[in-house]
């Protein structure tokens, strides 16, 4: 899974043409991935303050506005994909332009068999 972190801020503060630039070459790894039959899914995230954060201590939930934890930098996407290695799971990474403003994040699932 590849796990795509922002700042919102630094975003907006980005040219439409430089958001243009990230959002087409997401588009040209997307159909590269299509392609090559290793591209699974992928979802981007509303913004961190549409976030409920939900507790539960001693049985009694708390359920608050906004994200986990306050960072500058927020989880704003996800991708799955299949591949031969965590080494091409980290070259398609390092292509993924949010790495180059901010951060990706790469972490391999937990292959749960079907009961």
């Amino acid at each position: 899974m590849l796990l795509i972190y922002q700042n919102q801020a630094d975003f907006q503060a980005l040219s439409e043409d430089e958001k243009n630039d990230v959002m087409n070459e997401v588009g040209e790894i997307m159909t590269e991935l299509t392609k090559s039959g290793e591209w699974v899914d992928g979802q981007a995230l509303h913004a961190p303050e549409t976030a409920k954060t939900i507790r539960v201590r001693g049985g009694v939930p708390a359920v608050t506005d906004g994200p986990f934890i306050e960072a500058k930098e927020q989880l704003a996407g996800l991708c799955v994909f299949e591949c031969d290695s965590v080494e091409r799971a980290v070259e398609i990474g390092k292509r993924w332009p949010d790495a180059r403003y901010w951060a990706v994040e790469i972490r391999p699932l937990i292959d749960i068999p079907a009961e």
